[in-house]
């Protein structure tokens, strides 16, 4: 929607913020996961991907859907529950999907999207396709046996593929350190791939940057490739709160990020701010006007 990374950033910020604003008047009935600290990693990874790229993501797809290109509009209808959402109002907050621009259908069940992608990979071999697959999940969903029975899929029949691990070190409440025996960039370069890990980075530009070398290097060679992205939520795992209280997380380093935030406001124009919040407002309006799904409708798309 905006072609600057930090400008379709504070976007995706100021979206989550209306979310957080609505949320009260209970007009968004699904839970809601919150990008809100993790934008960075969105607008970075979808820069210099083009609609015919398909991305996979996870439930936690609010930024992702905006910086692939979904539309605005049918974002909040669906998140409102109306016939001109992006699934018709049936999917809500943790199932978005935008076809038209290779943002493919997210779930709520971890882990569940990452063998599509491979799948969609393997397609893509098979008819000599160089358009990329990227797929982009949790730490909580590398300990899932799927993951890594796709790893070696991947690895093993060569498929042109970008694994993006999106480390928020979180799977709920659980840390890392309370999960894990292992180092999950060790264990992908046992399967052959070649892996990257981007730490203490928070500007879109700089893994804008990474990623392109990286993207390129798959679209060439044809081979599958690992990438971690360090990150930090500022919300609760679901809900438009805060949750510090809890004891789970870091607020130190909550509040060191704060200071250092590109896409904190006084970074921004009034113009661009003003532009943000009149393009919010409006997808708000086409949400609140659209039609709610008629009865008809509610088998189609079952299957």
């Amino acid at each position: 929607m905006y072609k600057n990374l930090r400008i379709q950033g504070r976007l995706i910020r100021s979206v989550e913020e209306k979310i957080i604003e609505l949320y009260p008047k209970d007009v968004i009935q699904s839970p809601v996961h919150l990008s809100i600290g993790q934008e960075a990693v969105a607008v970075g990874v979808c820069a210099d991907l083009t609609s015919n790229d398909l991305l996979f993501t996870t439930y936690r797809s609010h930024a992702f859907y905006i910086a692939k290109g979904g539309d605005l509009n049918a974002f909040f209808a669906e998140l409102y529950g109306k016939s001109t959402g992006c699934c018709k109002g049936k999917g809500g907050s943790m199932h978005l999907a935008y076809k038209s621009v290779g943002f493919m259908g997210t779930s709520a069940i971890v882990s569940s999207t990452i063998p599509h992608a491979v799948g969609a990979a393997l397609a893509n071999k098979l008819e000599k396709s160089k358009n990329l697959i990227v797929c982009v999940f949790g730490d909580g969903a590398i300990e899932e046996g799927v993951y890594h029975e796709s790893l070696n899929f991947a690895a093993l029949h060569k498929l042109p593929m970008i694994f993006i691990l999106e480390n928020n070190e979180l799977a709920v409440h659980s840390k890392i350190s309370e999960r894990q025996s292992f180092n999950p960039g060790v264990h992908a370069k046992s399967f052959g791939l070649k892996v990257t890990e981007i730490i203490d980075c928070y500007d879109p530009i700089e893994i804008q940057n990474i990623l392109e070398q990286i993207y390129s290097d798959v679209r060439k060679n044809c081979m599958p490739q690992w990438v971690s992205i360090q990150t930090f939520r500022y919300m609760e795992h679901v809900g438009t709160g805060m949750d510090f209280d809890a004891g789970y997380r870091n607020k130190v380093k909550y509040e060191k990020l704060l200071k250092n935030d590109v896409f904190n406001k006084k970074n921004f124009s009034y113009s661009e701010l003003l532009q943000i919040n009149l393009d919010i407002e409006a997808a708000v309006n086409f949400a609140i006007k659209s039609p709610w799904p008629i009865e008809t409708e509610l088998f189609q798309d079952v299957y």
